[in-house]
């Protein structure tokens, strides 16, 4: 049985456009997958099981319900390898719940034929449809809306854990009572938008553009809330990094670059004593779009 890689991702932007009457919030981001993984071994088993260092993790996970979801037959003997750092803003559960549904479309997990997929990913979580492309996308509405860019550049990332975690609830009412004091959410029309240079930017491989078409509505809300945040991003920007970023809701922070070497002399530089870790890896490579 396989052995599935999920990766991580950050969002190079994320602009939040609107709260509906229902609460959802709608956006447009571009996400980009990154070299940072979880690992999840599958076995058949007689009996339905799971296995992940972190107790809390073994509560309505997103693998098993994935492997619901995709209707897979076989009971299954799981053990989950966490490595992405949770409530950071890097999708690991939506990342593991589609390395589910990719090995159930695929062939690799038996499941049944015919079926909806992107609505089955839809129904686990907002990001999971993203994770599906498996490669960098736009992605628009609640996050329904995927656009994939195609194949991403050989550039490098260095991502940041602070000492927090960021609940994405809690950075949403940061941020309505943000937009609400500011006089309402502001004009973004899709013609002028920041996510569709970012996209232009990743398809010509040009690096300074993409770099200022950096945004993300959650950055400022979180660092003033969260002070291991602020410390966190003061720290990656000491080290040299051009334009550290908020990734998703946060917590993690990270910074492009266009080279290995340039990506870890910047991490070799981080103070480690105000940071919980660090992670100096590539943008995500899936076959399908070499």
């Amino acid at each position: 049985m396989p052995t599935l890689l999920a990766p991580a991702k950050i969002n190079v932007t994320l602009e939040i456009l609107g709260r509906r009457d229902d609460g959802y919030h709608t956006l447009r981001s571009v996400m980009l997958p990154i070299g940072l993984y979880d690992r999840i071994e599958l076995e058949p088993s007689e009996t339905m099981r799971l296995s992940v260092e972190d107790p809390a993790l073994g509560t309505d996970n997103l693998v098993v319900r994935a492997l619901a979801g995709a209707g897979v037959r076989q009971p299954q003997s799981v053990v989950l390898h966490k490595q992405i750092p949770v409530g950071g803003g890097l999708g690991g559960g939506s990342s593991d719940a589609a390395a589910v549904l990719r090995a159930a479309m695929d062939g690799r997990l038996e499941a049944h034929g015919g079926a909806d997929w992107f609505g089955i990913a839809r129904g686990l979580g907002s990001d999971v449809p993203f994770f599906l492309a498996g490669t960098g996308a736009l992605v628009e509405g609640t996050g329904d809306r995927v656009t994939a860019i195609g194949a991403l550049p050989a550039w490098w990332t260095v991502v940041v854990r602070p000492r927090a975690s960021v609940e994405t609830a809690d950075a949403y009412r940061q941020l309505d009572a943000r937009r609400a004091s500011d006089g309402g959410w502001p004009s973004r029309p899709r013609s002028t938008s920041a996510s569709l240079a970012a996209v232009d930017a990743l398809q010509r491989a040009d690096f300074a553009a993409l770099h200022a078409a950096l945004i993300n509505d959650f950055h400022d809300v979180v660092l003033a809330a969260y002070p291991a945040v602020a410390q966190a991003h003061a720290a990656l920007s000491a080290a040299g990094a051009q334009s550290a970023l908020l990734s998703g809701s946060g917590s993690c922070l990270f910074a492009l670059f266009e080279d290995e070497a340039a990506a870890r002399a910047c991490a070799a530089r981080l103070d480690a004593t105000t940071i919980e870790g660090a992670f100096t890896v590539p943008l995500h490579h899936d076959a399908a779009w070499r």
